[in-house]
């Protein structure tokens, strides 16, 4: 008899670690070596992104890794060919470019994959493609910017006709299924200049299980490893690139293998994960994965640690937030995106309900979880007094943790960029702005150089002492953990002033390596590189220390007050029971609840 949905069956698939880092040399035959590598952006002087430690794990990196691992089990390419792998992610690790070709070219065969490459790593991923082309390497590239403008747009943007004329081979959707017939091509010299997979998306029960050996995970700051439990999303928000590029399909993992993807990490003492779903609330088997860590955790005593994406209903799901905390979530990312519901509705996020929000930001904290969300700016009724009066509401009425802001960017991929392009509508044409950072068009209410200040600005608007003391004194209360909410004030807070980079592209040390900076950029004389650098990162650490050293002085001082535990204020303030949901907050927001679709407020903002 099969076992029931979410009954406990064996693990029988396994997972080797054999790397070309860590497995013996060919006993026989020949070697075929692979290298991955997830590529990260340029800064504004044109030098790599990167870091002794980076803060955000690349899931694709492990996917793509894990689905070679079978390859390399299965013996592929034939009895006598062993499948070697290594993987890098960039954003903390220089690329040895020349070291990585000689190898590849001294095994005999093989070739470099630049995987998850998003739009703005695309000018990157171009840069290190055409270096290993010029060495005789066959490249493929992968990932959300390839697979969104082949899915999206009726004929191939320049840069990946750039990409396909230097013979890198492009690769849309998913690879579960394609990945030996890739390496059979590639071996074979038969490598094709696209793959498009995008009209047939595989499902992911048994799929290859995502994983990266030890030495790669621990160059991410906290040992963050990273796992899909299900791709694809229902709503249809025109922003948004995963819709097309993974579908409006939800497909899921089963119970089974998500409990496998935790016991081969923890194997190698890797046990905090972050969760890539765009929605794991909206996953159908939350539950049973839930109740397999939460077993995991409490009778054989695995440290699990998640960090979460949930969308702004998950409250309402009964025992989701409790089972969550008890799986091991200790921070949930919430896109939360705008209050202003005319807004949502122009971008056909009707998922968002504004009245929700406190509702659920207190659930969470009941559950001693540290809450993260994400607001974008630039909708089109959007102007700068709007955006100052909204964000001065997000302070005084949810209790938020961690807010972080982004451009309303039309990313290929999205409808919004769709209908811009087909319109003639002048966008940016470089894909390294491209990182939700800058503005890649014009905005029907504020020119560029007012919405550059309103994104600046929002961040200082947030992050002012006052505040950062009353999000210190709403954690006192809630009983959520003090320092580390002051940590991640000190990192969101800092980043952007301080490095010049969103807080998804922090990392703790940023490295420059001279000699790897964007293609058709001079390389500056070490004599004028060196010392600019030496002051560069001295001026930085010590704006890290000031700002860190204030921070930590409004939290010693909120934690000596006696009265702290008992702080109340209007966001901490429980809803009345007998009347309809925050009448209060409600009534904030009744100028702003539209009388209509807000379809035609969308149209005149792109023409």
């Amino acid at each position: 008899m099969p076992p029931q949905f979410g009954e406990r069956r064996p693990i029988i698939r396994t997972v080797s670690m054999r790397t070309s880092g860590t497995s013996a040399p060919a006993a026989r035959g020949r070697t075929f070596r692979v290298v991955l590598v997830k590529p990260s952006h340029y800064d504004r002087d044109g030098y790599v992104i990167q870091w002794w430690r980076s803060t955000i794990p690349s899931n694709s990196l492990a996917s793509v890794h894990g689905l070679l691992l079978e390859c390399a089990q299965d013996k592929v390419l034939g009895t006598d060919v062993d499948i070697e792998i290594d993987a890098y992610d960039e954003c903390n690790t220089i690329i040895d470019v020349a070291g990585i070709a000689r190898r590849i070219l001294e095994a005999g065969g093989g070739f470099v994959a630049l995987v998850g490459v998003q739009s703005n790593q695309f000018p990157r991923a171009l840069d290190l493609g055409r270096r290993f082309r010029a060495a005789g390497i066959p490249v493929v590239v992968g990932g959300f910017h390839v697979s969104g403008c082949l899915s999206m747009l009726p004929e191939l943007p320049a840069d990946l006709r750039a990409a396909r004329d230097l013979g890198i081979s492009l690769f849309a959707g998913e690879a579960e299924g394609r990945m030996a017939q890739l390496l059979r091509d590639i071996d074979a010299g038969e490598l094709k200049p696209v793959y498009n997979f995008l009209s047939d998306l595989p499902d992911m029960d048994a799929a290859a299980l995502p994983i990266l050996p030890r030495r790669v995970v621990t160059r991410v700051a906290g040992h963050y490893a990273s796992f899909d439990a299900g791709r694809g999303c229902p709503f249809q928000c025109s922003f948004c690139t995963i819709i097309n590029v993974q579908g409006r399909k939800s497909r899921y993992r089963t119970p089974d293998d998500v409990e496998a993807i935790v016991r081969a990490n923890a194997a190698q003492d890797v046990t905090r994960f972050f969760v890539t779903d765009d929605n794991f609330a909206r996953n159908k088997n939350w539950e049973p994965i839930l109740d397999r860590l939460i077993e995991l955790r409490e009778k054989e005593g695995f440290k699990i640690r998640l960090l979460l994406q949930v969308d702004t209903l998950c409250h309402r799901i009964p025992g989701f937030i409790g089972k969550a905390a008890r799986a091991g979530c200790n921070a949930v990312f919430i896109g939360l995106e705008n209050i202003n519901p005319q807004s949502l509705m122009g971008t056909k996020k009707r998922q968002n309900k504004i009245w929700e929000y406190r509702d659920m930001l207190q659930a969470w904290r009941r559950a001693k979880v540290m809450t993260w969300a994400g607001y974008i700016l630039g909708f089109p009724t959007d102007t700068p007094e709007t955006i100052a009066r909204d964000i001065e509401i997000i302070k005084r009425e949810l209790p938020i943790d961690i807010l972080e802001f982004f451009f309303l960017t039309p990313l290929p991929g999205s409808e919004d960029h769709k209908n811009l392009h087909l319109r003639g509508v002048v966008m940016d044409p470089d894909m390294n702005k491209y990182d939700l950072e800058h503005a890649c068009t014009a905005h029907p209410l504020m020119p560029k150089e007012v919405w550059e200040e309103v994104y600046r600005n929002a961040w200082t608007r947030y992050y002012t002492d006052a505040h950062v003391e009353t999000v210190l004194r709403r954690a006192v209360a809630s009983g959520l953990n003090p320092r580390k909410i002051v940590d991640a004030l000190t990192i969101f807070s800092g980043a952007t002033r301080i490095e010049g980079v969103h807080p998804l592209q922090f990392g703790f040390v940023r490295r420059k390596a001279r000699t790897q900076r964007r293609h058709g950029m001079a390389l500056e004389t070490p004599l004028v590189f060196y010392p600019r650098r030496m002051v560069e990162s001295a001026v930085t650490a010590l704006r890290w220390l000031r700002l860190a050293k204030r921070y930590r002085g409004i939290m010693k001082r909120v934690l000596g007050e006696a009265t702290a535990a008992a702080y109340l204020d209007e966001a901490l303030r429980e809803p009345s029971r007998e009347a309809p949901a925050m009448p209060d907050f409600v009534e904030v927001f009744a100028d702003k609840i539209p009388k209509t679709h807000g379809a035609p407020v969308r149209q005149a903002a792109l023409s």
